[in-house]
Formats: structure tokens, sequence, C-alpha cells
């Protein structure tokens, strides 16, 4: 398994957003892994973006925004986590938040960690918290290295994998509301929610 090199995510936020859509997220466990799809993102385009935690500019929770492109983000809110993957160069805090992942291995811990039914896959990872919660993604990872296969997790290519894409506005978050910086595979059932 071949990671995502550096300069994929050396480019504009919202580029990595829209491209990284069908890539392959890799967690490893022990002597198991767990794999997802990623079906859903969103683009948090640093300071000049009044939703992005950059916002308010360079703080300790942020460091890892400034630093070197494919490195992890993770944040609590509330009970939950969000994986985030920093973009763009460094000191341009672009980051592309996870909303969503199709599950493709690993069922069986995914189900057990998140409590629900192996019947009800479409709502395992359909949710930032979710498939943190599915994947174990927590403050640990903050500034995990997802171009490196050494790392518990990485992100690989998804050869065989051709998709449509809808953009619409970011959800669940109340500045910069009108903003078309939220990617969907279209007619996946395993995003988070539709709105248009």
């Amino acid at each position: 398994m071949i990671p995502l090199k550096r300069s994929f995510f050396d480019r504009k936020t919202d580029i990595v957003a829209r491209e990284i859509l069908g890539k392959i997220i890799v967690k490893k466990e022990n002597n198991i892994s767990l794999f997802g799809k990623i079906v859903e993102t969103e683009a948090y385009l640093g300071e000049d973006d009044p939703a992005a935690h950059a916002f308010a500019g360079r703080t300790k929770r942020t460091e890892v925004l400034y630093g070197l492109p494919g490195h992890a983000y993770v944040f609590r809110l509330r009970a939950y986590y969000c994986l985030n993957i920093v973009a763009e160069s460094e000191n341009s805090p672009g980051c592309v938040l996870i909303r969503a992942l199709e599950p493709l291995e690993g069922f069986d811990l995914m189900v057990k960690r998140r409590g629900v039914d192996k019947k009800d896959l479409v709502n395992l990872c359909n949710g930032p918290g979710k498939l943190c919660q599915a994947f174990n993604i927590n403050l640990n990872h903050y500034g995990c290295d997802l171009t490196n296969s050494d790392s518990e997790l990485f992100i690989i290519e998804n050869e065989n994998e051709r998709i449509e894409i809808i953009t619409t506005p970011r959800i669940g978050i109340s500045k910069a509301t009108d903003w078309n910086q939220r990617y969907i595979i279209k007619s996946n059932p395993y995003i988070s929610k539709y709105k248009f």
C-alpha cells in the first residue's frame, strides 16, 4: 500500500477536497487494518475563512495547520473527534474535513465501536464524529503523517474509482454558510446528508 505523496496535499485546499474523494483511508491497528473510501469532504480556507479554526490565527491548537501538508489535524467537538487533513504549503493553513467514509474493510470492529447493527452499514461512518469513532481516531493522531505507510493512519489511491462530484454549501457551521466548499460523491449512500 503506497500512500499519496505530500505533493498531492500541497495544492489549494478546495482542489485537495475535491480530488481526495474516492481515495482510501487506512487505519492500522495491531494485526488488522481498517479501510474506508472518502465520500464527503469540506474545505476550510485558512485565515480568510470565517468558519475555519485558522481564522483566529496561529494557536497551539492550530499549529499543525501551519506545517507541512499531508498531516492530520484532529480536534474534539463536544464528545466526538473530527479528522482534517492539512493542505497547501507551510504557513498557509488550509485543511480538508473528512465528513464521511464508505466502510470497506474491518466492519466488525467498526460496528462494535459504534454500537450499531451490522445491517446498518450506511450509518456507520456517515459523519465526521461517527467515522472517527468507528476508526478510533482521536487526539493521539493529531499531527500524524498521512503520507507515510509507517504511520498508523494514511491515505492511498483508489485506482479503479470513477466518480461524479457534487458541490454544495458546507453544513453544521454558523459562519460562511453560503460558501460552496462541501464536496460529495453523487448518489453515494454513505454521505452524511444531502443539502442543496
